[in-house]
């Protein structure tokens, strides 16, 4: 399925840019699951193998993991 939405698509890997308003472990996050747009962006369910939970992002926190 090609989602035109999503500029990420499910098992690649990425990193979290980094915020002062969050407090996320250091290093590269799967795309778990892709989720609807939330005012125009696209929102994604994000795993990293340093925490024991998954998070939900905004397209916009993230980048393509260059590792």
């Amino acid at each position: 399925m090609n989602d035109p939405l999503h500029k990420f698509k499910v098992g690649q890997t990425v990193d979290l840019i980094p915020s002062t308003a969050r407090s996320a472990a250091v290093g590269h996050y799967e795309i778990i699951a892709l989720r609807p747009a939330d005012d125009g962006n696209p929102q994604y369910r994000i795993k990293s193998k340093s925490e024991a939970h998954e998070r939900v992002v905004s397209e916009s926190d993230l980048v393509l993991s260059q590792g």
